[in-house]
């Protein structure tokens, strides 16, 4: 092909491109700080999501007091973007909330990135809130950010602060990627649970740090294709794929890979937990290689009785299906004897569980806890995994 053909063809693309996508316009949302910016932020996004340009709304640096919104498509524009780059703050007393309604939540938009390095800060207040000392008489609290059927969407350098509930919900869609996006919350805040995804497919958690006081990243029915690579987790209750079988009807987890993460001070490591006396469902295809443990207490866990303030009764097993899960190149300290718990149910005991590398140390003297489980040994493991 002739050099003058192919610059034709290249500028003919890009030509293209301009006409039918349209160059991004940026946006600046009016925002003055002390100033509730919500308003004016619905405003800007409802313009923007109309237009078939590509948009790109900016909110300065600064800090800004901001009430619920709710962002909604689906939009016009191939694509759009929020760039958040001061810190936004929610009503310190969710009395001033609606309980039905999230702080900020976004709905039904493909191609949507959020970005900026700016802060989402929940102003959670353990000790009021969660206790609910001094009036509060809300019986919901709010999570910092709700994330519905989203598809083809970026959260990026961004940082959420103390939620009053899940630092994020995300439920349904396709395609959505985390990237070093930071969460912060104290270690005994109840039920923050920093990224809690369900019932989507393609999901990307990537070098991002996440302490709550919850599990780091918490996953329910109906999730296919999670991949969580470079996360430091701590504090925190761990990434557990669960609680799962309480209630009937819930869609399979089918394919969540844990690799190249650290898990620094938390409760548990890589877990999975179910309910005993459990309504049927299946997790399967769970992978976890090159995890650092230091001083965790439970780095390794399949627990199919999980029954917090036995809120339920273990005289029936689990009938969560667990199976096709492997453990490589795992290693560090623990905080507890137990390092390795595998306690999978009598009713369907898991199968196609894999083993390998392991070196978990205690100072006390490490140990393995296994039932309903023949586990395939690969490797060398300390402490040893014996199963009978």
């Amino acid at each position: 092909m002739k050099m003058d053909t192919i610059i034709y063809c290249v500028f003919t693309f890009v030509l293209f491109l301009l006409v039918h996508l349209g160059e991004s316009a940026e946006v600046k949302v009016p925002a003055k700080p002390g100033k509730d910016v919500g308003p004016a932020l619905l405003k800007a996004w409802e313009k923007a999501c109309k237009a078939k340009t590509p948009s790109t709304l900016v909110i300065p640096k600064g800090t800004y007091p901001m009430t619920q919104v709710l962002l909604k498509g689906p939009c016009k524009a191939s694509s759009i973007e929020l760039q958040i780059q001061g810190t936004l703050k929610a009503p310190p007393n969710p009395n001033d909330m609606e309980c039905k309604k999230e702080w900020i939540t976004i709905n039904y938009v493909d191609h949507f990135t959020l970005s900026g390095g700016g802060t989402l800060d929940g102003q959670g207040n353990v000790k009021v809130y969660a206790a609910k000392e001094k009036g509060f008489k809300s019986d919901k609290l709010p999570n910092n950010l709700s994330l519905n059927f989203l598809k083809n969407s970026v959260i990026r350098d961004i940082t959420t602060l103390n939620s009053k509930l899940f630092h994020v919900n995300l439920f349904g869609g396709k395609n959505v990627t985390f990237d070093h996006f930071t969460i912060k919350a104290p270690a005994d805040s109840p039920n923050t649970d920093g990224i809690h995804i369900a019932k989507i497919v393609d999901v990307t958690v990537k070098d991002s740090v996440i302490g709550t006081g919850d599990d780091c990243i918490s996953i329910g029915d109906g999730l296919e294709n999670l991949n969580i690579t470079g996360v430091t987790c701590g504090p925190g209750h761990g990434i557990s794929v669960g609680s799962l079988g309480k209630t009937p009807g819930e869609e399979p987890v089918k394919g969540v890979f844990v690799k190249d993460c650290k898990f620094i001070g938390t409760d548990n490591g890589v877990r999975i937990k179910t309910w005993p006396n459990s309504h049927p469902g299946v997790v399967t295809d769970i992978h976890y290689e090159n995890i650092t443990m230091k001083n965790v207490k439970n780095p390794i866990v399949i627990d199919q009785e999980y029954c917090p303030n036995n809120e339920c009764s273990k005289q029936k097993p689990s009938k969560v299906k667990i199976s096709k899960v492997s453990y490589k190149d795992i290693k560090g300290t623990s905080a507890t004897k137990e390092t390795v718990i595998l306690a999978c149910s009598s009713g369907v005991p898991c199968e196609d569980v894999e083993i390998g590398e392991i070196d978990l140390t205690f100072k006390g003297g490490a140990k393995t806890i296994c039932s309903n489980v023949k586990p395939k040994l690969t490797g060398k493991q300390c402490p040893k995994v014996t199963c009978k």
